[in-house]
């Protein structure tokens, strides 16, 4: 198998892609603020793993440090006006992507999960240097889908046709995605058929669009809905016995398949690496954009017994986390 470039959740937030070393003191006299752009729900484990881990460096809540989380339920057409009610309040780090580039050029932004080229969509002058008041961690998804292609047609006997479900609400951070899938699906022989999904009441319905197209599997591209959405996923899929892939390890976790990708929750917890020192001082235009240097493979054992599948041994030895 062709292992993916080093890369791409549009779930955004960000930090330094290596463990917190032990807890620094409490910034003595200072009560610092951090707005949080949620694109779905503020409510979720890698938000708590940000948390977590900044309290874990020496901020104590309510005393050092108070979080501001603002959530765009969704619609993400609503980032622009939560994104300047943030600079509203005068926090002094915002977590989130490119609509809060566009509200403020002044306060320290941080990303994680980022789907797109930040150099690409003007976030950032570069990866080394960013130059302005945003930085963060890309995934750069795209590089990973030649990766769960070719898993789940080594996985599915004869597989010829995947539905690729993806997210209307984020169709312009996708188009590096549909380019590899398209690319991969041409190298495969197999057909991928796109299946749009609009919002969390449509996944449904998009599941019985790739039954009717005949589909032999499921891969899921990039999309904070279907993080927060991983559980009713992973069921739809178990009910119209669909195998399927996803980019989030937190997919196999909740009753997937398959999931080949960065840890989301791990990686918003070395999120508060990068939070940690901006309002330590930092000053955001010298942080490097960071990449994954990490990718899990994981296997449902109990969903591919289920499904009926006999995952191949030349997977399994990849596997790096097997859930029973």
């Amino acid at each position: 198998m062709t292992a993916p470039r080093s890369g791409v959740l549009a779930i955004l937030i960000c930090a330094l892609l290596t463990p917190p070393l032990a807890a620094r003191a409490e910034p003595a006299g200072k009560h610092y603020r951090v707005g949080v752009l949620c694109p779905v729900t503020c409510d979720s484990p890698p938000l708590e793993a940000l948390r977590q881990a900044l309290l874990a460096r020496g901020y104590v809540e309510g005393r050092s440090i108070t979080f501001e989380y603002r959530s765009a339920e969704g619609k993400f057409e609503k980032y622009q006006d939560l994104a300047v009610e943030l600079v509203g309040l005068q926090v002094d780090v915002i977590a989130a992507a490119q609509g809060a580039k566009r509200a403020t050029t002044k306060l320290p932004i941080v990303f994680a999960g980022l789907g797109e080229d930040p150099v690409q969509y003007g976030l950032v002058q570069s990866l080394a240097r960013p130059g302005g008041n945003v930085t963060g961690l890309v995934a750069l998804y795209a590089d990973l889908i030649e990766k769960q292609l070719e898993l789940i047609t080594e996985t599915v006997p004869g597989l010829s046709r995947v539905a690729a479900l993806w997210d209307v609400g984020v169709e312009k951070a996708l188009e590096p995605s549909f380019k590899s899938l398209q690319a991969a699906a041409r190298v495969l022989g197999v057909q991928a058929q796109p299946v749009a999904v609009r919002g969390l009441d449509d996944l449904a319905h998009a599941f019985r669009a790739a039954v009717d197209a005949r589909a032999d599997a499921i891969i899921l591209l990039p999309s904070p809905t279907f993080f927060v959405s991983r559980g009713p996923l992973a069921t739809l899929a178990a009910e119209h016995r669909l195998p399927a892939i996803s980019p989030f390890v937190e997919f196999a976790q909740a009753g997937g398949l398959m999931a080949y990708g960065p840890n989301v929750t791990k990686m918003f917890g070395y999120a508060a690496g990068m939070v940690d020192q901006i309002l330590r001082g930092a000053k955001v235009a010298d942080l490097p954009v960071e990449q994954p240097t990490e990718f899990v493979l994981a296997i449902n054992l109990k969903t591919a017994k289920e499904l009926r599948l006999r995952m191949p041994p030349g997977i399994l030895l990849q596997a790096t986390e097997v859930i029973r």
